[in-house]
């Protein structure tokens, strides 16, 4: 009986609303939409002007010549609005009093994309947009072969450097170079290269933890790339214009120098003593026996043996006597 009588309440505030918009539609059909009538609102949290009120307002009048209530269309307006590639979404419905409301929530750039020479912006969901001639967000300027399926994790990176206030006092930009991200930094010549998108809170973290403890009592001009991509390292490498890292490039290069080449070591592998193999003996060979008794040495005869001096050249071992039976 409870869902009865909610299925009726629902069906009769149906018909009231329709009654009372036919009777407002057919109060207000007549009626001219001014600009007066036209409420124009824009929903996005972050203000970006891509879309601008104006536009909206010329938009109407294109989709409705007359001017009329009764002759606006406001679906097919709605979908005009949101053909507009800075307009996420749009809502469009007139008041009983004959007002035309029109609320746009516009697209936020997350960042900036630079790629095959064409710039366009990507917004949180991963939809990229044209840049507009007439304004100008202010995002992440990246660079590089982007991929349409890696947006939305490099939104959700930028998003975090955005919130931490370490990291969006050190990165400044995104590249792309092959397979592996770098981020730029503000101070000196180095980048921050991560590789993939994944763990980048474990990566952002290690790169702080090497900046607190080491960088900041050296010149950020030593070096040309700090790489966080390893598990459990961080790997370094030195600008080579810089004056103080002569000495340590110096010392690397006589070390390369000093170490054997691939192609010694490869010489050496393959000049290995060959072994031969010894014939085997047919098993009927006569083996000789060996009438030998165990020799007994004194203590005395094994000092003497140590300290007399080895004889110039020594007599040939008479052979053992060898009996064939």
């Amino acid at each position: 009986m409870k869902n009865k009588y909610r299925i009726l309440k629902i069906v009769v505030t149906v018909i009231i609303l329709g009654l009372l918009l036919s009777f407002s539609l057919k109060r207000f059909g007549h009626q001219q939409i001014t600009d007066n009538k036209i409420s124009v609102k824009m929903n996005e949290k972050t203000p970006v002007y891509f879309v601008d009120e104006k536009d909206i307002r010329e938009i109407v009048k294109k989709e409705n010549p007359s001017g009329k209530v009764g002759d606006l269309n406001i679906p097919a307006l709605e979908k005009r609005i949101n053909t507009l590639p800075a307009v996420d979404s749009a809502n469009v419905y007139l008041n009983l009093n004959g007002k035309l409301n029109l609320d746009i929530k516009q697209r936020v750039p997350v960042f900036r994309l630079n790629k095959d020479g064409k710039d366009f912006y990507v917004d949180e969901k991963g939809i990229e947009f044209p840049i507009s001639r007439t304004y100008s967000h202010p995002c992440m300027l990246v660079t590089g072969n982007v991929q349409p399926d890696e947006y939305e994790k490099l939104a959700e990176l930028v998003g975090k450097i955005d919130k931490d206030d370490f990291s969006k006092k050190f990165f400044i930009g995104i590249s792309k170079n092959k397979d592996s991200y770098n981020l730029l930094t503000s101070e000196g010549n180095y980048r921050v290269e991560i590789g993939d998108l994944d763990n980048i809170d474990f990566k952002v973290r290690g790169f702080k933890t090497f900046v607190e403890k080491y960088l900041v009592y050296q010149d950020p001009q030593k070096y040309n790339m700090v790489s966080v991509k390893y598990q459990n390292q961080i790997v370094t490498t030195l600008n080579p214009y810089f004056k103080e890292n002569d000495s340590l490039l110096k010392a690397g290069k006589l070390e390369l120098a000093r170490a054997p080449s691939p192609a010694a070591m490869a010489k050496k592998t393959e000049t290995k003593p060959k072994v031969t193999e010894a014939k085997k003996t047919n098993s009927t060979s006569i083996k000789p026996k060996e009438n030998t008794k165990p020799k007994t040495h004194s203590k005395e005869a094994k000092k003497k043996e140590k300290k007399s001096p080895a004889p110039a050249q020594s007599k040939p071992k008479p052979k053992p006597k060898v009996k064939i039976e």
